[in-house]
């Protein structure tokens, strides 16, 4: 904890100076002067209480975090003796895992790839909360992170990096009637051509215009034929990989953030020889492969859990650990979807339960578990009327408008990808590459990717309350819309969305109702919502023994987790888990229908219609 006390107290006082040094600097924060670059008109597209009042200093914060670690893996990277090549097929010999396993940290916490060079693929995603969201006003408030520009977000949570390299490719599993595999919350990232879900995740952030927001992808291999690392990706992936004929004004372009109406609907804007484009897209696949190659390394994805521990037969539950892990397998039947490798308990016939309320008995029948089943489910979650994008229907000092129907979005999830092609893309994400999944689009609106729950309540390690208030916590948020704010919300969520469920949206309960607790608003997609939760029959403390046993579930408990000492911040303290975050409940205004390029693209969403 020494150590962990003076990086915090160093990377404050770096802080502080950049602060002092680059007060000039173009950073966006409610009320601030956001210069176009063709005028000097104020770009503020959203009112007051949308974003938090720190945005500014919590971005510079983890600005100076994600140097802090690049610098660690910079010296990582010089001790590091080059492997040689042997063998046929080659071989990079002996340093060859730790080669790409470095090179892909490097990449992950460059902010010089984005245009602005002020936006690192670690600048949404921290080691110290299992590669998430590391900013807790924004995951109390406008729930996306601001891109390369401050004033562009998205509109779902940053999904965590631990354990993402095991999903497969995406397929559709006929005789289950549905999909398994792939990456982001919709499984956009299907893996299809590199055959690597992780991978092709990794090359959605640095040309999403919301994000990095690079205008081409050939910008990248550009940035990296720069980077001072180049002589690694050299020795990995060749010598004559990057040698790239750039035109003179790769520079300009790549400075300039995609969506840019200068652009046009170019997504090539970089002039590169057939020859040399082809070598750029070759970059960009080992991209994502050195990335994939970092998030799937011990670094990473750890198993140095309690529960691993406790599976090597070195770790003995508390009482309500166990407790929390019979109702894991049995009651709360959380194992359905979260696979453990033991069987889920059995469910007796009503009147004695409707969800599997035994103990189950099952061996070990798997030491590696990941917490998953691959697949996707509509868990019937309110809109959430804070996600930025909704606010974003002006257009930007670019000419950029991220998303003109404001309120009339509906988040479809796998439904709207499944559905879209290349002439007609929902907003956030890309065309479907397989048309015969479209016919499957309507059972699967509003359907997001089940996340491992390994590592959902990692927390830094100063924040030993982990999520959970009164603290001290670190404020996270929770499934695709960030709606939930504690983990004590999520089960609760699960147990009792069906027994107090209100055809209200968020920010409209009843009176003598306090939302989260005993009222939960209507789901945004209704139609497909899953029925195997909502009344799941359990106490309130059967609820916080789950919690205690999905804490074990965190790494770092048989061996330190690298650059969870990283944050610079400061943890929460005060309130109540069970109402956590509801101060910043802000009512959602009269919702219009969905739009057009949302809902009435065939085949047409499920009635009710979102």
């Amino acid at each position: 904890m020494k150590s962990s006390r003076v990086i915090a107290v160093f990377a404050a006082c770096v802080i502080i100076a950049i602060t002092l040094i680059s007060s000039s600097r173009r950073l966006f924060a409610q009320g601030s002067q956001a210069t176009q670059p063709s005028s000097n008109q104020v770009y503020n597209p959203y009112p007051p209480g949308i974003l938090p009042s720190n945005l500014n200093a919590e971005l510079m914060r983890v600005e100076t975090e994600v140097d802090f670690v690049e610098a660690r893996a910079m010296a990582r990277w010089k001790a590091l003796k080059l492997p040689t090549i042997s063998n046929n097929p080659p071989v990079l010999e002996d340093t060859g895992t730790e080669a790409i396993e470095t090179l892909g940290e490097l990449m992950n916490f460059d902010r010089t790839i984005s245009p602005k060079k002020n936006s690192a693929c670690a600048s949404c995603h921290m080691p110290y909360v299992a590669f998430s969201g590391p900013i807790p006003s924004v995951n109390l408030t406008m729930v996306a992170y601001p891109g390369t520009e401050h004033f562009r977000a998205a509109k779902r949570t940053a999904q965590r990096y631990t354990y993402a390299p095991f999903f497969p490719v995406l397929q559709y599993n006929a005789t289950q009637s549905a999909f398994f595999g792939g990456n982001f919350w919709d499984s956009r990232a299907t893996g299809y051509q590199i055959r690597n879900p992780d991978a092709n995740q990794a090359q959605g952030p640095p040309v999403d215009t919301l994000e990095m927001g690079n205008p081409d992808l050939a910008c990248i291999a550009y940035k990296l034929s720069k980077a001072p690392y180049r002589s690694l990706f050299d020795a990995v992936w060749g010598a004559d990989a990057l040698n790239i004929n750039f035109p003179p004004d790769t520079a300009e372009i790549c400075a300039t953030p995609g969506g840019a109406a200068v652009f046009g609907s170019n997504i090539f804007p970089v002039q590169l020889s057939p020859a040399d484009r082809t070598k750029a897209e070759n970059v960009y696949d080992h991209w994502g492969q050195s990335l994939d190659a970092y998030e799937q390394s011990v670094q990473v994805s750890a198993f140095t859990s309690k529960f691993d521990a406790y599976l090597a037969g070195n770790y003995t539950f508390t009482p309500d650990e166990a407790a929390g892990y019979k109702l894991f397998d049995g009651k709360g039947n959380c194992n359905s979807c979260h696979l453990d490798g033991r069987s889920t308990a059995p469910t007796p016939p009503p009147p004695e339960g409707n969800a599997p309320n035994g103990v189950d008995t099952g061996a070990t029948a798997l030491v590696t578990p990941l917490f998953t089943c691959f697949g996707s489910a509509n868990l019937g979650l309110p809109l959430n009327p804070r996600i930025a994008l909704y606010y974003e229907t002006k257009p930007d000092p670019y000419g950029f408008t991220p998303n003109p129907a404001g309120f009339g979005y509906r988040d479809l999830g796998l439904g709207s990808f499944l559905r879209s092609t290349n002439g007609n893309v929902a907003p956030g994400t890309w065309a479907s590459p397989n048309a015969s999944w479209r016919q499957y689009a309507p059972i699967n609106d509003g359907r997001m990717q089940t996340l491992t729950a390994r590592n959902v309540a990692m927390t830094p390690y100063a924040c030993t309350a982990g999520t959970e208030a009164p603290g001290p916590y670190f404020q996270k948020e929770f499934f695709h819309n960030g709606y939930i704010k504690s983990l004590k919300q999520l089960v609760h969520f699960y147990n009792t969305r069906d027994v107090y469920k209100y055809d209200v949206t968020s920010g409209h309960c009843p009176a003598g109702t306090t939302e989260k607790v005993d009222c939960w608003p209507e789901p945004e997609v209704p139609a497909t919502k899953d029925m195997s939760v909502g009344d799941l029959m359990l106490t309130d403390q059967e609820e916080s023994q789950l919690v205690a046993f999905l804490e074990t579930l965190t790494d770092g408990y048989t061996q330190r987790y690298p650059n969870r000492d990283a944050f610079a911040g400061e943890c929460m303290r005060g309130g109540s888990a069970a109402t956590q975050g509801n101060d910043y409940l802000i009512p959602t205004p009269p919702l219009p229908p969905c739009e057009s390029a949302v809902c009435d693209v065939s085949p047409l969403p499920t009635s009710p219609a979102p």
